[in-house]
């Protein structure tokens, strides 16, 4: 196939608006609610479940949108959370279907709010967290979401963070990290007073944590990799301490369970080495799954259930195609097609996407996802006639993973022709806890020769042309672009760096304040900036401290008001390479935060980004057209031979 017979994808449709997306039904199952643009911003609709297409907006957001919501359970609201330019002081906001007034119910300055629990026992309360009083610690409240009364419930000074309830509002679980790493997992056994249940080490602290209590309000469902590898579902008597597995596999790590929204029993689980994959524990809904596994070939995920768990609001996933919205009735076993979230995306030329098993240096396995232009790969063997240029996408974390399914990034960059690799590099989650415990203090390390190693493979199997190599990422795939940059400058024509630290003292010193409970994680697994010793290192694995190695072009985005890495990180970084006559494009955003939330501001991003990349790599690239109108895009460049402003 000839490159020049496939339609370039616009911007627009992958990386704008989606058209519907978050899909949620109301706990009595009348209604559904989604996330979709209400004149180009994203707002909550809601309509009848059994009429879909007459949604109306029930938020009326003009600038930043929304992301997230929930029903409550009267059926009647939904509470959302909102922050302010990406600043990540999250307030808590309901809105009635009465009368479709957004009311804040946690109207501080500077606070963050979280939600804990709601319940259907109290359908008009919510339990939530407030740092008000220590913007470090999470007070514990009531809320009622009807009148806006708040009732604190627990002053957190006993240093906790997180918090799990029980339907009745009685049981009260949390997590105190300690020095080392580890933490104890704690129940609240009086108003004022705490018990260990019991500790977790540092070697189990990312893969081991409480999920939701059953209904007796005494068992918590757990993942679990104590005394294993992988992390199993475990049922944890919060009175004795002891645990009762109730599934696990070598495989990999837990990674969803569906449970009864009321009787709280565990139907299925499933786990996700390179797809995902279900096991069911109740045969009560064994013939629920065979049916749903015969409506599209894709992965299945439940994303909503009725209270009475008689309907399902079914998502599902491909790599090659829209996420997919379906209502299945389980009593007549029978599911009803509702909408995709891109609809213009059926009809275009999507790339599949291939899960690649890859070997580290030390023999680590490495599970991978590869994407090739649709026209390179002829005979379907994973492999272009011709090496391509490629792009090494990074994801941030660490302690998160890739996963197979629709992404727009690996469609934009296979679109435009080049091979996409993503590597589940050591500190990856998901693949077991030695895989994870493989990072601990390998920033700029060994994880960054597993990234290595993967690029090697992909030019030894013909898929990557050497030259033409780009490394690209955010939040620690953004410092792992700045390490590729200054460690291995010889190995990528150029890199694309988003809100990434540039020197792990000066972010680890700039931490938000509610990180500080979580703070011996990462001095445990990336390195002590309070001693010596520990800065030494640290100053050793910081990328600021190697600019004059930079030999290739470099494009720097962040968002003015991140609170998880400071925009100063890359202004060192930016400042550094002018000073020493080194090519860089810098793109900051004043009203985004760690990423980028605004449709506009995506768009604008990712008109630079593909510019830089064709200027550097030759693959193809739409012209930016109006793809800045509307963005806070402030765009500097030095020593670029090309003004992307105008292109």
């Amino acid at each position: 196939m000839n490159p020049n017979s496939v339609p370039l994808i616009p911007r627009k449709i992958l990386f704008g608006n989606p058209e519907r997306l978050r899909a949620r039904l109301s706990p009595d199952g009348s209604k559904i609610a989604f996330l979709a643009p209400f004149e180009g911003v994203l707002n909550i609709w809601v309509a009848l479940s059994e009429n879909p297409g007459e949604a109306k907006p029930i938020t009326f957001d003009k600038k930043r949108g929304i992301l997230t919501f929930q029903w409550a359970y009267t059926n009647e609201d939904i509470i959302y959370i909102q922050d302010k330019n990406g600043d990540e002081n999250y307030h808590i906001y309901v809105v009635s279907l009465s009368d479709l007034k957004a009311m804040d119910l946690t109207p501080f300055d500077g606070i963050q709010a979280h939600i804990y629990k709601l319940s259907h026992k109290f359908p008009e309360n919510a339990i939530i967290g407030i740092n008000r009083r220590d913007p470090r610690l999470h007070d514990i409240y009531m809320l009622n979401i009807r009148t806006g009364k708040l009732e604190m419930l627990i002053e957190n000074t006993y240093g906790f963070v997180n918090l799990f309830v029980d339907d009745d509002f009685k049981s009260f679980v949390s997590l105190r990290f300690l020095e080392d790493g580890g933490y104890e997992l704690i129940r609240l056994t009086s108003s004022d007073n705490w018990e260990t249940i019991t500790r977790v080490g540092l070697e189990d602290s990312i893969s081991t944590g409480p999920l939701l209590f059953d209904e007796t309000g005494r068992n918590l469902y757990m993942l679990d990799s104590r005394n294993r590898n992988t992390s199993a579902l475990v049922s944890l008597d919060i009175i004795t301490g002891e645990t009762t597995t109730l599934f696990e596999t070598e495989k990999a790590d837990v990674d969803d369970v569906l449970i009864h929204p009321i009787n709280k029993r565990v139907q299925a689980v499933s786990y996700n080495y390179e797809r995902r994959h279900w096991h069911i524990l109740d045969k009560n809904i064994y013939d629920d799954f065979e049916r749903l596994r015969r409506v599209v070939d894709g992965e299945i995920e439940i994303v909503s259930q009725t209270l009475n768990n008689d309907f399902w609001l079914v998502a599902y996933h491909r790599d090659d195609g829209p996420v997919e919205y379906y209502l299945y009735s389980r009593k007549e076993k029978k599911p009803v097609y509702l909408f995709p979230h891109r609809k213009e995306l059926k009809d275009l030329p999507l790339a599949k996407m291939r899960p690649v098993f890859i070997k580290a240096r030390d023999g680590l396995t490495l599970v991978s996802y590869l994407t090739l232009p649709v026209w390179s790969d002829p005979d379907n063997d994973g492999k272009p006639e011709e090496p391509l240029p490629m792009v090494l996408l990074v994801h941030g974390g660490p302690w998160g993973r890739d996963s197979w399914g629709y992404n727009p990034e690996h469609q934009w960059l296979a679109n435009r022709g080049y091979a996409v690799l993503s590597v589940n590099f050591r500190g990856s989650t998901g693949f077991g806890k030695d895989f994870v415990n493989a990072g601990n203090r390998e920033w700029g390390g060994k994880m960054h020769e597993d990234l290595i190693d993967a690029v090697d493979w992909a030019v030894r199997e013909g898929i990557a042309d050497p030259k033409r190599i780009a490394i690209m990422g955010g939040s620690y795939g953004g410092y792992a672009t700045l390490v590729g940059m200054t460690f291995t400058p010889e190995k990528f024509a150029c890199g694309v760096s988003i809100v990434g630290p540039s020197n792990l003292i000066t972010w680890m010193e700039n931490i938000p304040e509610y990180w500080k409970p979580v703070e011996s994680i990462i001095i445990q697994r990336v390195g002590d900036y309070r001693t010596e010793e520990g800065r030494r290192f640290l100053l050793s694995r910081s990328p600021i401290n190697y600019v004059d190695r930079i030999k290739r072009p470099l494009l720097i985005a962040h968002g003015a008001n991140d609170p998880r890495v400071k925009k100063s990180e890359s202004d060192r970084i930016v400042n550094a390479m002018k000073e020493k006559g080194i090519p860089v494009i810098y793109a900051l955003f004043p009203d985004e935060g760690h990423g980028f939330a605004r449709a506009e501001n995506r768009l604008a991003f990712y008109a630079v980004a593909e510019i830089f990349l064709s200027k550097n790599l030759g693959g193809r690239f739409e012209p930016i057209g109006d793809d800045f109108q509307g963005s806070s895009i402030k765009l500097e460049t030095y020593e670029f031979d090309i003004d992307v402003q105008v292109v």
